[in-house]
């Protein structure tokens, strides 16, 4: 007879999911209550406040949506774009291309600005395709590219969408509470995330916002939003400010409390430290990879400090690596995508998981596996240099 799961206890700095914290787990086995319950509706204007305070703006559309990041993707694609649209989409990693692959379904012309995988979005290319397409409607672009470390400048992409009057559309699922990310500062038009990355929270729900500029777009919409379940029109009036909502779906209550926990522990500590601790914990690890023997294959200026894309040694298997990593450490790191698939690990810390303990295991773990396999690493090098970090 089938029995119950109780999965392993890992430790995750793979790219996502990311440790999430006891005090989110202890919330998710509160009661569960309905989902226009008088106090379900006083949970859902606090969590639309937190995630306010979260992106950095004011602007009145900004819940959860009740999916993954892919579906916060999804909802700000659909909701803003109709047949015969042109966006312009810079495309340098994966989540870059399927930004492209969500505008074609929408009947839209995605115009292709790339550029190497692992390096920012080149402002000047992306100038250049504004000028060359007049009649774009906006510009999409990934802020912090999971799938090779790279952070591109979000806040001059945005002006230079403005510029040439364009909505600027950014993918932030690994940007949102891991570093700096100013919504209104920096004149973001619609935005999305997930709550399994820097924020800690359990997978399955994906922070948006609009501006008033896109709100109105999708207000002035001649065709209906071709999904009904991501359709903001119908949403708003589900998370909007009135007390007498009305039933759109049946939200995902007890995720919805982890993510207020997640929420409220941020807060608590704080956007710019946590920001800052990221950062920290980033740079002792970075020191730790190099001193060890090994790279990084983002420039230092444009490296996220919560995923780390590290470049796998001549003649390793890294499969086998990571899986040696889970089978005697429970550690759990990730592997490249596209073409960088088998050329580095992706070792993210993000939110709980970015932590001291943390980067001086990883760093003993990885160093200990690879020399166990021949490979010509430092790992006691990795770990004095990861430590003198912690100890300025």
């Amino acid at each position: 007879m089938t029995q119950s799961f109780y999965p392993p206890q890992r430790t995750l700095m793979g790219p996502g999911p990311s440790d999430v914290s006891p005090r989110v787990l202890a919330a998710l086995a509160r009661p569960t209550i309905g989902h226009l319950d008088p106090e379900f509706i006083k949970l859902m204007d606090e969590i639309k406040g937190l995630l306010q305070y979260a992106y950095k703006t004011r602007n009145e559309l900004t819940l959860p949506v009740s999916a993954p990041g892919s579906a916060g993707m999804e909802a700000v694609f659909t909701n803003l774009l109709e047949p015969g649209d042109r966006v312009v989409v810079c495309q340098n990693g994966v989540f870059g291309g399927r930004m492209k692959e969500n505008v074609e379904r929408c009947g839209a012309t995605a115009i292709l600005v790339q550029d190497d995988w692992g390096k920012p979005v080149d402002q000047e290319k992306l100038e250049e395709a504004l000028k060359a397409n007049p009649d774009a409607i906006a510009v999409a672009f990934v802020h912090a590219e999971t799938s090779t470390g790279v952070r591109s400048d979000a806040k001059a992409l945005c002006a230079l969408a403005h510029q040439y009057d364009c909505l600027a559309i950014v993918d932030a699922v690994t940007s949102l509470a891991g570093n700096e990310l100013r919504v209104d500062d920096w004149g973001i038009d619609a935005i999305y995330s997930g709550t399994q990355k820097c924020l800690s929270c359990v997978p399955g729900l994906s922070p948006v916002s609009f501006s008033e500029r896109a709100v109105e777009r999708i207000r002035r919409r001649s065709h209906r939003v071709q999904s009904w379940f991501l359709d903001m029109n119908l949403i708003m009036d589900y998370w909007g400010g009135d007390s007498k909502r009305s039933y759109h779906h049946t939200a995902p209550v007890n995720a919805l409390y982890a993510l207020h926990e997640s929420l409220i522990m941020l807060q608590e500590e704080g956007l710019e430290s946590a920001w800052a601790r990221h950062e920290h914990h980033h740079t002792a690890f970075a020191a730790g990879i190099q001193a060890m023997g090994m790279g990084l294959i983002v420039d230092k200026n444009a490296r996220l400090p919560q995923l780390n894309a590290v470049e796998v040694p001549a003649g390793v298997d890294e499969a086998a690596v990571r899986k040696q990593l889970l089978q005697a450490w429970n550690l759990e790191i990730g592997a490249g995508l596209g073409s960088l698939a088998g050329k580095v690990w992706r070792v993210g810390l993000m939110g709980h998981a970015a932590n001291q303990t943390n980067v001086l295991l990883c760093l003993t773990a990885l160093g200990t596996v690879l020399r166990s396999m021949g490979a010509s690493v430092m790992p006691e090098a990795g770990l004095k240099a990861a430590q003198a970090v912690y100890a300025t």
